[in-house]
């Protein structure tokens, strides 16, 4: 009889792939990062000029620009500060605004916009026979009315403060007693601030509201030049101090020079 055979037993240990490590992580983290970049990219084409620009000035400068977006501002999110190069291009956007209100035609020659020292200055001229208000009052017609509360929705999306002048020539306000030409001067620059506060302006918005009669006359060659007599409004300046922003409120000295001549206006 055979001799019974050994039984040979074959004992396979299953083999395991060696150890894969980290590397798909760091695949998929490429991924969603490109995919948060495409998203942002997107809702950076969708946002308004002045949001862009303000993001770009953070990527330019974190320590300063930065500090000028956000929602610490009373109003919109799009709210930024305006420095001295964006008040031109504030001046274009106004400029392009104005052109929409009724009769522009007739009053652009009496709409003057410039950059100073102090800010965005917009000077509303007035002509021989009125254009925003009648000779020797202080309510503003309805030109007034729909250009300053046109401005007014406009510099109600800034955190800038704004102040208000009022000015007259040198001819004496007569047919009133104990009302002069200071006295008119400052009831149209606070009618001017009524209508602008009440389309759009804030309250904590305007900084000083100034009536200064004769004394800083447009035309120092030609007193009773009916340019003299104007309302102003200037878009101050927002000025960064120590890295924070610090709202500089003082005007500025008045500028003497005579502006070069134009169509006169109300």
């Amino acid at each position: 009889m055979d001799k019974a055979r050994p039984i040979i037993i074959v004992k396979k240990k299953a083999a395991h792939g060696g150890h894969h490590g980290g590397a798909w992580k760091v695949a998929y983290a490429d991924f969603v990062t490109a995919m948060m970049a495409l998203f942002i990219v997107l809702w950076l084409m969708n946002s308004s000029k002045q949001v862009q620009e303000a993001i770009g000035g953070y990527f330019k400068d974190p320590s300063g620009t930065s500090k000028m977006v956000g929602t610490d501002q009373r109003g919109s999110g799009e709210n930024v500060t305006l420095s001295k190069d964006d008040m031109a291009k504030l001046k274009e956007q106004l400029q392009k605004s104005v052109r929409t209100v009724t009769d522009f035609e007739k009053l652009k020659n009496q709409i003057e916009m410039t950059v100073t020292a102090e800010g965005l200055r917009i000077e509303l001229l007035e002509s021989e026979t009125g254009t925003f208000f009648d000779n020797g009052s202080p309510h503003p017609n309805g030109d007034a009315k729909q250009l300053l509360g046109l401005l007014a929705q406009e510099l109600g999306k800034l955190p800038n403060k704004v102040s208000i002048e009022g000015h007259t020539d040198s001819k004496p306000y007569t047919g009133v007693r104990d009302y002069g030409n200071w006295e008119l001067s400052t009831d149209r620059a606070n009618a001017a601030r009524r209508i602008m506060q009440a389309s759009g302006v804030r309250e904590d918005q305007v900084a000083q509201v100034r009536g200064y009669a004769d004394q800083r006359l447009r035309r120092l060659n030609d007193p009773l030049d009916a340019s003299n007599r104007r309302i102003s409004v200037i878009v101050q300046y927002l000025e960064k101090n120590n890295g924070s922003d610090a709202n500089t409120n003082q005007p500025a000295p008045p500028q003497n020079t005579t502006p070069p001549e134009q169509a006169k206006k109300d």
